[in-house]
């Protein structure tokens, strides 16, 4: 357990010092207008990243948000290492908004007393998908309620995520399994 925290707090920190590279060309990000949190709480399949080391070789893997009594936000990730026959696994993190306007902008945290900015980029207005991404564009999460997603779709999103300044080569599937 003691080498899991230490390997999550490098995580961690790798995470934050990420979502601080900014890049000079790239326009500021934008968020979306609004989030309501109500549609947005729930379970979200990985369908792309752009990866970091603590998830490289993770499949099936999905995020799921629920309020908590304090206010703010579970956050579980969930995945399996290497093929969808291994064994699930959980990360357990707390959220919660820091942009009480558009409730596009949340903190998150899997390590204590590391912290990530989390950025809602782009939303479904039916909330079928989402794109997540860090302020300096290091990290990026191509979400969606179901395990797939329409080839139509993921190329709309990969548009959009280039016009907020994102490199699409960089951004990688996530192996799910059929639905």
């Amino acid at each position: 357990m003691k080498s899991f925290r230490s390997l999550a707090a490098c995580g961690a920190l790798a995470t934050s010092l990420l979502s601080g590279c900014s890049s000079v060309s790239a326009p500021p990000l934008r968020t979306v207008a609004h989030v309501d949190l109500d549609r947005y709480l729930g379970r979200w399949y990985v369908i792309a990243n752009i990866p970091y080391f603590l998830e490289n070789g993770k499949v099936a893997s999905y995020d799921t948000y629920a309020k908590r009594a304090d206010g703010k936000l579970d956050n579980i990730f969930t995945f399996r290492s290497g093929n969808f026959d291994a064994p699930e696994k959980s990360w357990h993190g707390t959220a919660w908004v820091a942009n009480l306007t558009t409730n596009a902008e949340w903190r998150v945290r899997f390590v204590w007393p590391l912290t990530s900015t989390y950025l809602v980029l782009e939303l479904d207005p039916n909330y079928r998908w989402a794109v997540v991404g860090t302020p300096g564009r290091g990290l990026l999460w191509i979400l969606a309620r179901d395990r797939q997603i329409s080839p139509a779709d993921y190329e709309r999103i990969l548009v959009l995520i280039e016009r907020q300044g994102y490199d699409r080569t960089k951004i990688v599937p996530v192996p799910q399994p059929a639905a």
